[in-house]
């Protein structure tokens, strides 16, 4: 080989050495910066990863809180709902808490009542308390009663209540009401020295009101469905006279009475009606007359838990009493009604009667806030048990056989309020009886001759220890009265009254003519309501 040959066989050698030692530069250029970029992107991962971890552990917070957040929800609504219980549901302004009142768990509980400290001061003597007897209770001059006048005072009227009331929920409600006073006399009730009168019952009863069937039940003893409202038919909504007089005014219809009650309304319209405890009032003479006393009044078993010392009638079903009340926008309006049975039994004879009577009643706010009308009235046969007066419901003929004394009774009332404080009334109440069986027949065998016959001996009534067996058919009355409030306010309210009364008992003709008498009455009251 030549000496170029060799320098080319070198060069080209060299070329390709070169070639190949310059031909993994790039390569590895490249790789170094695909690495590279695998580094970043790494990073990147890491850094994704991270924010991923974060983004989870935030939803975690999150859902946490959510359901953090329900639970409490769930808690509030419960403590909502069982306070909804004992408070207005929410976005109804809150009652406020009377005097007298607390909560305890879902009910209502609310103290009532007043101290009465009254003087009672009668023209005649009726030996009675601060509830007067209008009918028998007044005497006739044969009576050395009736030459002798009375002074008496009184706390006995005072009175304890306690109204318990909860809502099941907004249409449901329930409720129950106690009330009591000291006007009852036991057996060893006397007014010497230690001047002990018992508790006594007025109302004890439950309701039960179903708002939206407009549905509403009283089972108890509570005042009748007869007696006068001042708006719908509502318990503790009576319209009461405002006398002193525990036994009101003649012709105010009432009683207090355990009876079963369903009343329905209708927004201003209400329909009710009241099966109530019966008991017949029956005249003096049954009790006295003769042999042939029917089985009609019996002194009660005390091992049976009645009194023994007085008589209660023999009775098959109870009173039924029916009432629609009507509340137009402008005044209260009633029209009622009364169906009962009287029964007695002599030998193997059963004698059975019925007693009914129709009425009706309106007030009216002849100006409103200051002056109100009352009216009300009841007529029909059997109906004395229903009127303050007190005039019986059934006679004996002289057959002994139950007669119902025909009857009407009317009440008509002007309550005033002239100034701050102060109510002024004026009541007028009148009760009739009529003639009731063989009215013109004497006595027959020393038994009966129904009610007010003609041949009753009154020939000695006029006069200290004289035969009067005179029986009542009309008494009138007339009430005026004030009371005014000399504290009302935050400690309860603190009242005083005053009373005069004037009652006229007028008897049917007999033997010896119609004997009448009369009496006045005045009393004072100083009450202190705390609640």
């Amino acid at each position: 080989m030549s000496h170029r040959q060799s320098l080319y066989t070198g060069a080209a050698l060299g070329a390709l050495l070169g070639a190949a030692l310059l031909t993994p530069l790039p390569a590895l250029a490249q790789t170094s910066a695909i690495t590279s970029q695998m580094q970043t992107l790494q990073q990147q991962i890491q850094q994704l990863q991270q924010q991923l971890q974060n983004l989870q552990s935030q939803v975690n917070d999150s859902q946490a809180q959510a359901r953090q957040a329900q639970q409490d929800a769930a808690q509030a609504a419960a403590q909502a709902k069982a306070q909804a219980q004992i408070e207005p549901a929410a976005g109804t302004p809150a009652k406020p808490m009377p005097p007298g009142a607390f909560q305890l768990g879902g009910v209502r509980m609310q103290f009532g009542g007043f101290i009465e400290a009254a003087s009672i001061f009668r023209t005649r003597n009726e030996e009675a308390d601060v509830g007067s007897d209008y009918n028998t209770g007044i005497p006739f001059n044969n009576s050395v009663l009736a030459h002798e006048q009375e002074f008496r005072e009184s706390a006995r009227q005072s009175r304890i209540s306690g109204l318990v009331t909860g809502d099941v929920n907004d249409d449901t409600h329930l409720g129950a009401y106690v009330e009591t006073d000291f006007l009852s006399a036991a057996a060893t009730s006397n007014s010497r020295e230690s001047n002990s009168y018992s508790l006594r019952v007025r109302h004890a009863y439950t309701t039960l009101d179903e708002d939206a069937w407009g549905f509403h039940l009283l089972a108890g003893q509570e005042w009748s469905l007869l007696t006068t409202d001042t708006n719908g038919i509502i318990p503790r909504q009576e319209q009461i006279p405002l006398t002193i007089d525990a036994q009101y005014v003649a012709g105010f219809n009432w009683t207090r009475n355990p009876q079963i009650r369903f009343v329905e309304n209708w927004g201003h319209l209400w329909a009710g009606l009241s099966l109530e405890s019966p008991q017949g009032v029956l005249p003096p003479s049954v009790n006295t007359n003769g042999v042939n006393v029917p089985n009609a009044n019996n002194n009660g078993d005390a091992a049976g838990l009645e009194n023994n010392s007085t008589q209660y009638t023999n009775d098959l079903i109870p009173d039924i009493i029916g009432k629609i009340a009507v509340d137009p926008g402008w005044g209260h309006y009633e029209l009622k009604g009364l169906a009962r049975i009287f029964t007695d039994n002599v030998g193997s004879m059963t004698n059975k009667v019925w007693g009914y009577g129709a009425g009706g009643a309106a007030t009216m706010p002849i100006v409103p806030h200051l002056v109100d009308l009352q009216i009300s009235g009841l007529a029909g046969a059997g109906i004395g048990r229903y009127g303050s007066a007190q005039l019986p419901d059934v006679a004996f003929t002289r057959t002994n056989s139950l007669v119902a004394i025909p009857e009407a009774q009317g009440l008509v009332g002007i309550i005033t309020h002239p100034w701050w404080g102060n109510d002024l009334y004026l009541y007028g109440g009148w009760e009739h009886a009529d003639r009731a069986g063989n009215p013109s027949a004497a006595a027959f065998n020393g038994g009966f001759a129904g009610y007010g016959s003609g041949a009753l001996n009154n020939t000695g009534c006029a006069f200290v220890g004289g035969t009067c067996q005179a029986e009542t058919r009309d008494i009138r009355q007339l009430v005026a009265g004030t009371w005014q409030d000399v504290y009302k306010g935050n400690f309860g309210r603190f009242v005083v009254g005053l009373q005069g009364s004037y009652i006229e008992r007028d008897a049917f003709s007999g033997v010896g003519g119609a004997p009448t008498t009369n009496e006045s009455i005045i009393m004072t009251s100083v009450r202190y309501y705390p609640f």
